[in-house]
């Protein structure tokens, strides 16, 4: 069954931000990961990651995805069989943003704007062990 297993924030600071949701609730730090023009921290309430990025620039293609300055970016859903998805996607009218089933993620956006992305069933669980 499809889980929400992250909800990803855009911050301007990463330090700082991570350092907030340490110490006022706790979160755990799990792992730092660099990617295509972030840097992404995972901190996780013992159930779902809080993903903290910074980007190395705002003008990033995928920066920009959600608009300027620091937002919520996306939330991850973990699927089984990330090509069903793709296609209930597609004929619900989102739009593939970034990636494919050989390159997941996938970000989309929906009909409403929302910017989501799926990934492959337990890929946070190995996001904790980097």
């Amino acid at each position: 069954m499809p889980r929400i297993t992250h909800i990803s924030l855009k911050v301007d600071d990463l330090a700082s931000a991570s350092s907030l949701y340490e110490s006022v609730f706790g979160f755990r730090y799990m792992s730092t990961a660099h990617s295509a023009g972030h840097v992404s921290r995972n901190l996780s309430d013992g159930s779902t990651y809080l993903t903290l990025m910074q980007y190395e620039s705002e003008q990033a293609p995928e920066a920009l995805l959600s608009g300027p300055g620091p937002v919520i970016h996306h939330f991850g859903v973990e699927v089984d069989d990330l090509d069903t998805y793709e296609t209930r996607l597609r004929d619900a009218g989102c739009e593939i943003l970034s990636g494919s089933v050989e390159r997941p993620p996938i970000k989309f956006r929906t009909p409403a704007g929302i910017v989501a992305e799926l990934l492959a069933h337990n890929t946070m669980a190995t996001a904790g062990k980097r």
